[in-house]
């Protein structure tokens, strides 16, 4: 227990430090980002205070795992240059046992880092964007263009040109009705479509209906009451609502990807987005192995050589996730691959670099 409280007795002070310096930085480049649209829009300095207080927690997740990294390779590096870590070993104190305790809190610390994401940092960005762009003016435009909506289990597919949130009404309608087997049934056509809320559906104007009989030809027909009765696609899917996954919650997130496979969207990048909400907080766990793991291999400017290494191990990483993430996007690797690959890897090779280190 002496060997635990010594060590988090250098190890705190340093990581909330580090983290209290790394906060007041993105603090401070957010302001001087947006200053010129607050001024120009003449924001009051109370609302300025505000969104960057509400800006705190997301600062605190981009600052935390390089706060974790500065503070071990430090205080590594302070046992190092001390002569403290003979002291440790020559009293039967392991390099693994010293550091067993950073481990676990690492581990802990991930965990944690989940419930603070969702619980904490996405409402406060959610709100923190919503007073910014109201602030400076900045409105969503809820207006669609080029719009492919699957509906009813891919049953009926909606085809528009155009769509106007403030009459709720399409232009340029294509609509194909398919059976149970996926065969075209029938193709409208139809100038435009108005949303009657009372009704719960959509009216077409001028529409024209192609049935396709069995031998695949097509035949003009009036629509069909049944086809018209299909329609009731609410108007919220033709929205131009495409929804960053991590600045929601994970609740919400799981409602959106099913919202996009209900509709045929494509979502192999927001389900890789999803699943690195839970993967990209194991960058806690690999900054901290990678800092006990490469730190001191040098015996000439430790603190340096080990920051150097230790920092260039972890930009590697949130390279190969960037990349990764990429392919996912693309359909190039699967979303599970693209969240969690480089996290596989690094673990990987931290647990190495740890089984190597000095003893």
């Amino acid at each position: 227990m002496k060997v635990v409280r010594y060590v988090f007795k250098m190890y705190f002070p340093l990581m909330f430090g580090i983290l209290g310096l790394f906060v007041a930085g993105f603090e401070i480049l957010d302001l001087f980002l947006n200053i010129w649209q607050y001024i120009f829009n003449s924001v009051p300095v109370k609302t300025v205070l505000y969104i960057l207080f509400l800006y705190l927690p997301k600062a605190v997740t981009y600052s935390l795992p390089l706060s974790m990294l500065f503070a071990t390779c430090y205080m590594i590096s302070q046992f190092s240059y001390q002569n403290e870590l003979v002291a440790f070993f020559a009293s039967g104190v392991s390099y693994f046992r010293l550091m067993f305790p950073l481990i676990i809190f690492a581990a802990v610390m991930t965990g944690t880092f989940i419930v603070f994401e969702n619980k904490v940092v996405v409402p406060c960005y959610k709100t923190y964007n919503e007073l910014k762009n109201e602030s400076i003016h900045v409105k969503q435009d809820a207006n669609n263009n080029n719009i492919v909506i699957r509906s009813e289990n891919g049953k009926i597919i909606y085809k528009a040109d155009l769509y106007e949130d403030l009459e709720k009404k399409l232009h340029g309608v294509l609509i194909i009705v398919r059976n149970d087997d996926g065969e075209v049934n029938s193709i409208v056509k139809a100038n435009n479509a108005v949303w009657k809320e009372e009704e719960n559906k959509w009216i077409l104007s001028s529409a024209v209906n192609y049935d396709i009989d069995e031998n695949g030809e097509m035949k003009k027909t009036l629509l069909k009451s049944e086809i018209e009765e299909m329609l009731t696609e609410s108007p919220d899917s033709f929205k131009n609502n495409k929804v960053d996954v991590e600045t929601i919650t994970i609740k919400e997130a799981k409602q959106y990807l099913k919202y996009l496979k209900r509709t045929g969207l494509p979502s192999g990048e927001a389900r890789s987005v999803y699943y690195k909400k839970y993967s990209f907080s194991f960058v806690l766990l690999i900054v901290t192995l990678l800092a006990i793991g490469l730190t001191g291999r040098s015996r000439r400017n430790v603190i340096i050589i080990s920051l150097v290494l230790s920092g260039t191990a972890s930009v590697c990483f949130y390279v190969l996730q960037m990349v990764t993430m990429n392919l996912a996007k693309f359909g190039i690797v699967t979303p599970m691959a693209g969240a969690w690959f480089p996290v596989v890897v690094f673990l990987i090779l931290s647990v190495i670099l740890l089984r190597n280190s000095k003893t």
